[in-house]
């Protein structure tokens, strides 16, 4: 008889990590594993440089699972979000206020790493639950009143739901013969911190000029100068010039692409790139098992959508699971999850292609269109507001 728990989790990264806490913190008796121990110090090499702007609704459900305490000094609120058009003579600017919407900021930008950490301390004080790096999924055997997994341990686990946080190649969502749809943009993401001269004030800016936008996203104070993380979508070819671009040259190339928004830039980590695309699982569930974050949906990094779509996905879980413990895993409550989950997901995928499409066409007429677009959802009061709960994720 080998071990049993309630919930398995295949996939230690922030979405696993923190259905893990969010199922620890509700009392269910949870195992996650990860093939790869998960790097908390941004110096590190194999560090995730990226950070993520939590938006109110996965704000508010990082308190309800206790984990926002142990980050919150670490974050930086983003209350304007600011575009900016730098493709003609003069830099044409739009802000959209969270005051306008709301008492709160847009959300809150916090380092991939920070966030690792206060994941991990987080498990670390939930007796229930038991997180195992190095160690991967090797197989599962469902069958409708369980699941059963093998590790590389060799070890085999029984469990009443076995969730695949395992990424956008999950092996669990190709075992169970589920397809996906995915689009190819032909461009990378290139991620990195800065320094820089003039403060950010709580802005992110997006800048628009062509092959996709430059966004610098506020974070806190870094070696006592302000600092931005950037996240800069392009061309695969142009891209990766950048990336092997020396650092000097590097800078002054990075502060003419930021159109000198917030003075000179100055790299501060390293650079990591990650192709762009998107995509859409056919299915969210098979038997016994739920499929969330990027083995059920990708998109572009536009609008902080990604992980916040994730956190969607481990609430109403969550939520389904607390509401009939005992039903955890039946085929019933993963269909429900998934009636909650895919269409949201699905509309997201499509609104956000959409826009990368919109942002890195080039040409005059392009760039024309995408002012005459920005100045109008800007003019007109009710579309600004509902562009920006949509953005949100305020329904």
């Amino acid at each position: 008889m080998g071990t049993y728990k309630d919930i398995i989790i295949s996939g230690g990264g922030i979405a696993g990590l923190t259905a893990a806490v969010a199922f620890g913190t509700a009392g269910f008796k949870v195992l996650c594993v990860d093939p790869t121990a998960p790097v908390i110090d941004r110096s590190n090499r194999g560090a995730d440089l990226r950070t993520t702007a939590y938006l109110q609704p996965a704000h508010a459900f990082l308190q309800q699972i206790g984990l926002w305490p142990l980050l919150a000094e670490r974050s930086a609120p983003l209350q304007i979000m600011r575009i900016v058009d730098a493709a003609g003579e003069v830099l044409v600017r739009k802000d959209f206020n969270a005051a306008d919407i709301s008492d709160a900021p847009f959300g809150w930008n916090l380092g991939n790493w920070d966030m690792r950490e206060g994941l991990l301390t987080r498990l670390d004080s939930l007796p229930n639950v038991t997180f195992q790096p190095g160690v991967s999924t090797l197989g599962s055997q469902t069958r409708s009143t369980e699941a059963r997994v093998t590790l590389s341990t060799k070890e085999r686990v029984s469990c009443k739901m076995l969730i695949a946080a395992d990424g956008r190649d999950s092996l669990i969502r190709r075992s169970a013969k589920i397809g996906m749809k995915r689009t190819d943009f032909g461009q990378l993401a290139l991620s990195f911190a800065v320094n820089h001269e003039g403060p950010h004030e709580n802005i992110s800016t997006e800048i628009h000029k062509s092959g996709g936008p430059f966004t610098l996203v506020p974070l806190p104070d870094f070696n006592g100068k302000p600092s931005s993380a950037v996240v800069w979508m392009d061309r695969v070819n142009a891209i990766k010039q950048m990336q092997s671009l020396p650092t000097e040259a590097f800078n002054a190339a990075i502060t003419e692409r930021s159109a000198g928004v917030l003075g000179q830039l100055e790299l501060i980590t390293a650079r990591s790139a990650w192709p762009i695309i998107s995509q859409l699982s056919d299915q969210f569930f098979a038997e016994r098992t739920a499929f969330i974050a990027e083995a059920a949906h990708v998109v572009p990094p536009i609008g902080a959508q990604g992980l916040n779509l994730s956190f969607g996905d481990i609430e109403v879980l969550l939520d389904l699971a607390k509401a009939a413990p005992a039903q955890i895993g039946e085929m019933q409550m993963l269909k429900r999850y998934q009636q909650a989950r895919r269409p949201i997901a699905q509309s997201r995928v499509l609104g956000v292609s959409a826009l990368n499409r919109a942002s890195k066409a080039e040409g005059p007429i392009a760039a024309r269109a995408r002012a005459f677009g920005l100045d109008a959802i800007h003019r007109i009061t009710p579309i600004r507001h509902q562009l920006m709960q949509l953005g949100l994720g305020i329904r």
